[in-house]
């Protein structure tokens, strides 16, 4: 059985920085695909950052330059490190995986079948 679990987030001021983590465990081996998304009460789940089997990395134009996904292979968790934070960032956020590679654009949510829990990040201006 697969289990993603999240940690991390919180409130910070703008300019600041918070690191999220995702725990996956249940898929067989260590090479899978994990994104992770953002959705607040204006808008919908939009994908932010995702990490393939390979260790390529794709981020969306919005956090390019701040945000930066990383992975500790071994324990099998996943990073967002998110620095220089703007309000617009304030969101839910989700991590999600799967076996096969990661699709072709981020933000494709029917493409995921396991999810983690999602944690707060709040920015104040």
């Amino acid at each position: 059985q697969v289990q993603l679990v999240q940690s991390g987030g919180g409130s910070v001021q703008a300019g600041g920085s918070l690191r999220l983590s995702c725990t996956v465990s249940g898929f067989p081996g260590d090479r899978f695909c994990m994104e992770w998304f953002r959705q607040d009460i204006r808008n919908e789940r939009e994908g932010v950052a995702s990490m393939d089997r390979d260790g390529t990395t794709n981020y969306a134009d919005s956090v390019k330059g701040r945000f930066t996904v990383s992975r500790d292979s071994a324990k099998n968790i996943l990073y967002l490190q998110m620095n220089n934070l703007k309000p617009e960032d304030t969101a839910m956020y989700y991590c999600a995986a799967r076996i096969l590679w990661c699709p072709s654009s981020l933000g494709r949510i029917s493409d995921y079948d396991d999810w983690g829990q999602g944690t707060q990040v709040t920015v104040s201006s």
